[in-house]
């Protein structure tokens, strides 16, 4: 949410890093069932605690939304499990030792570089017409207009001096610096130009909420993944069926079903009556929950998977706004939090506290950064010299006797995060601070509050750790959300 580097590490710090996911499915055990499984398996119902605010790819960055367009489209490129950079919609990825990558120099005397991507064969939109290099170039003007207000502007406007459709299967990119792996393009997602390019150029700004993707989800031609969204009921379920234009691997399932639960109680629930099939690990049960929930299971009918995952919790502030604007008392906020307290009394010490906003089993990830453990004397020291003093009642105050209070909030129904929100407020209490918890569904807070920039406190919530990422669209001051950017 545009937070300066220097400040977003001890920010992000604040919690505990959800570095284990956990996924719980349903599973038939005896060869008698054989029919059954059969039928099963022609639809699977998946339970999540959030619906996305859009299903645009370049809008709104949700862990909801990934699950929806991981089987719906496709990017350029992908990631593969040993992280290494492959094609998913290319022949292969350009390098300078297969020609597909040459250095150049740019108008403004800058060096760059050219990139080639040729296009595999067959690939088309769900409503049959081919998709084609001029889609990308689309998607680029899209991307790179300063009113758009897509969620990875930097890579457009910024990392991407010109995209050009050389024919209708082969695309150039020429990127603005000399970067190591400027081939892994894995935001790069195509946009239908026949069906969304008149929308976008009558009105730029307001694009984001007219696009098809919002207004009409279930639109022939808006994917072109091995699954087609058939039905969608906002804050309830999307329904997908296989793309009858897909000439990938065949999908394993006739239909996908998403169900929102944002309770994740009533999603414990909804698995057990067999309303749903999987709970996914991603935006499902927490640690601490699922470590719970196996031990009310029947035997041998539900499988829990324990999966170490890229996502973690973190606090976003409000920098630009009192009293957050002050070093000191961030760094306060960070001291007063009992991380390893949480962790160990919700998570039994398995959720270690985030040292930085770096996964550990990334290659660039480093234990030497500044730490902030547990100190309430250190803490309570810092807001004495920021102004804030404690008063007889325990509140901290400032020479205009207004209380140092923040607002919290989080994904409402989540109960794991609402419990962590009770211990921060407890924590916080004891150095003086008193805390206003504000929950909102997912969908409100990510589609409206945040991108809006409406919340007046911190809002916690998790964010993914990509392999090797520049994390420069949440981490530079040019990207802090404005009127200006959209």
């Amino acid at each position: 949410m545009g937070i300066h580097q220097k400040y977003l590490l001890g920010a992000a710090a604040i919690l505990i890093a959800l570095f284990a996911g956990m996924q719980l499915t349903g599973k038939q055990t005896t060869p008698d069932e054989k029919v059954m499984v059969a039928s099963a398996r022609e639809v699977l119902r998946i339970g999540v605690t959030q619906y996305p605010s859009t299903l645009h790819p370049m809008f709104d960055p949700m862990v909801a939304k990934t699950l929806v367009l991981g089987a719906s489209l496709r990017a350029m490129t992908a990631y593969d499990a040993d992280w290494q950079p492959v094609c998913l919609l290319c022949t292969e990825l350009p390098s300078y030792e297969n020609g597909r990558a040459k250095k150049v120099t740019l108008k403004n005397g800058k060096k760059g570089i050219t990139a080639t991507y040729t296009l595999k064969d067959g690939l088309m939109w769900s409503d049959g017409k081919a998709l084609t290099a001029s889609d990308f170039v689309f998607a680029y003007d899209v991307g790179k207009h300063p009113q758009s207000g897509v969620g990875n502007g930097s890579f457009y406007s910024e990392d991407i001096d010109n995209v050009k459709a050389v024919d209708a299967k082969t695309l150039e990119i020429t990127f603005t610096k000399e970067i190591c792996e400027f081939a892994a393009i894995s935001d790069f997602y195509p946009l239908p130009a026949h069906l969304e390019q008149d929308i976008f150029k009558s009105d730029p700004a307001t694009y984001l909420n007219r696009t098809l993707y919002v207004t009409a989800p279930t639109t022939p031609g808006l994917w072109m993944g091995p699954y087609v969204v058939s039905a969608a009921e906002s804050g309830a379920s999307l329904t997908l069926d296989k793309n009858q234009h897909w000439h990938g691997k065949p999908a394993a399932f006739n239909q996908i079903v998403f169900r929102t639960v944002e309770n994740s109680a009533a999603l414990s629930a909804n698995l057990l009556a067999g309303d749903i099939d999987y709970i996914a690990g991603e935006l499902g049960l927490t640690l601490d929950q699922a470590l719970s929930f196996e031990k009310r299971l029947p035997a041998g009918k539900y499988t829990v998977s324990y999966i170490p995952s890229l996502t973690y919790e973190h606090i976003d502030l409000p920098l630009d706004r009192a009293p957050f604007d002050d070093l000191r008392v961030r760094q306060a906020l960070l001291l007063s939090t009992n991380r390893d307290g949480i962790n160990d009394t919700l998570f039994a010490g398995q959720q270690q506290p985030a040292v930085s906003n770096i996964n550990p089993r990334d290659t660039i990830f480093t234990d030497q950064v500044t730490l902030y453990p547990y100190d309430l004397a250190r803490a309570e020291a810092l807001l004495d010299e920021a102004g804030w003093k404690k008063g007889e009642d325990g509140l901290r105050r400032n020479e205009k006797n207004e209380v140092l209070r923040v607002t919290l909030s989080t994904t409402a129904g989540n109960k794991t995060r609402e419990t962590i929100q009770q211990a921060i407020q407890a924590d916080w209490a004891k150095a003086g601070i008193e805390t206003i918890i504000q929950n909102q569904p997912a969908r409100v807070l990510f589609g409206d509050t945040m991108r809006l920039r409406q919340f007046q406190g911190g809002v916690m919530y998790a964010w993914m750790s990509s392999p090797r990422n520049i994390p420069k669209t949440t981490l530079h001051s040019t990207m802090i959300p404005s009127e200006q950017n959209n």
